[in-house]
């Protein structure tokens, strides 16, 4: 991961040098913003990465010496059909209408939203491996 690491820290410093001189010259909030929010969104996927490579050290094919057969065997697991990302939809869905229309709508859709998120979450976690 040492690669996604460095490629998505020369991104974040890329969107730092850049949003510093946009917010110099054009002095321009929106635009301002939305610089600011990538550098940190490419901060934090670089941190992910680094901490990642910390963790569990090298991959296969981050070394040269590596072969095909060290990443052969079991990849992961894939969960089957569940009804929590329609639910969290329908919670996203309420919760705009809400912004337009009334705020108990925004409420309600919260709650649907966040009980999908955490079905989500937590569906598979009493999963043996």
């Amino acid at each position: 991961m040492r690669p996604e690491a460095r490629l998505f820290a020369v991104v974040a410093l890329f969107f730092l040098f850049t949003g510093a001189a946009y917010i110099w010259f054009a002095r321009e909030p929106a635009g301002a913003a939305a610089l600011t929010v990538s550098f940190l969104m490419s901060s934090l996927v670089s941190f992910f990465c680094w901490a990642n490579h910390r963790r569990r050290g090298a991959r296969p094919e981050d070394r040269p010496d590596s072969d095909i057969q060290e990443r052969s065997g079991f990849v992961d697991f894939f969960p089957p059909h569940s009804a929590y990302p329609v639910t969290v939809a329908v919670g996203m869905v309420l919760m705009a209408l809400g912004v337009v229309y009334a705020l108990f709508l925004f409420l309600i859709g919260l709650v649907i939203t966040l009980c999908g998120v955490f079905g989500m979450t937590f569906q598979f976690a009493d999963r043996e491996d």
